[in-house]
């Protein structure tokens, strides 16, 4: 169920918002130091992500599910947001370099339909950065933020989401260790607790952010080569049909001589 952009762009833009802004954004901009000359597609709500590669990356797109609802960005220049269907995107086949998702497996209906989707716009090698809220944080659990909607996930469900779409997890973080409450005490001392909670706490952190390679080949399952068959060269006779009985089948036999006539 995915919320409606104006109830986004207000949390963003209250103290808690702009907080998860900083800190998921430096996770982001860790992974994605530098998009210079790429072709960049964001997905969900990624408009408090991606300022920073305005100018940077040859071309960005800001593309919005239609049940959440679209917004103009960036403010003061051309647009470059679009309202989509996330699960058949209006771009054609290996167009994209890197896509970042945001407040979109979680909130959709058919996460693998929007994988499957975003694999296919990605170039072959182009990389997949995905932010979703963590199952074990206190972040899904309360509806006063965007990550408490939806579906929350594991490091391991998520893992194999992207395998069975053909995508290889190369990184991952995890992101906001600070517990989701508006304090102003807990606001001014948000980032010193980011980091004790990064030592202290990491698997309780709000969001995980991971990162995947598109995968052109398919890799052999484990366990397919012992079910495979092992063709070996057989030997038989010219003189008798294939496997008839009391032939040796890897014994050459010695050919047949005619009889001299007296």
């Amino acid at each position: 169920m995915y919320l409606d952009v104006l109830d986004m762009k207000r949390f963003y833009e209250q103290p808690l918002g702009q907080l998860v802004r900083t800190i998921v954004g430096d996770a982001v901009h860790t992974q994605w130091p530098n998009l210079s000359g790429m072709r960049v597609l964001s997905l969900g709500f990624p408009q408090p992500y991606i300022d920073p590669y305005i100018g940077q990356a040859e071309r960005l797109l800001a593309a919005m599910p239609a049940p959440q609802g679209v917004m103009q960005w960036p403010l003061g220049a051309p647009n470059q947001a679009l309202l989509v269907d996330e699960c058949s995107l209006p771009l054609p086949d290996a167009c994209i370099d890197r896509a970042l998702l945001v407040h979109t497996l979680d909130l959709s209906n058919d996460s693998i339909a929007v994988l499957r989707e975003t694999w296919r716009v990605l170039v072959p090698g182009g990389r997949i950065l995905v932010v979703v809220p963590n199952r074990r944080s206190l972040w899904s659990q309360l509806e006063t933020t965007p990550f408490g909607y939806g579906r929350p996930f594991s490091k391991g469900q998520l893992s194999a989401f992207l395998r069975e779409t053909r995508f290889r997890p190369t990184a991952a973080t995890s992101a906001l260790h600070v517990p989701p409450l508006r304090s102003r005490v807990l606001l001014r001392s948000a980032s010193g607790l980011e980091r004790i909670g990064r030592q202290l706490w990491p698997a309780f952190a709000g969001v995980l952010v991971v990162e995947a390679e598109k995968q052109i080949y398919q890799t052999i399952p484990k366990g397919a080569r012992k079910a495979a068959h092992i063709l070996r060269p057989v030997f038989v006779s010219d003189s008798s049909p294939t496997g008839t009985a009391g032939t040796s089948r890897h014994t050459p036999q010695a050919p047949l001589t005619r009889p001299e006539r007296d």
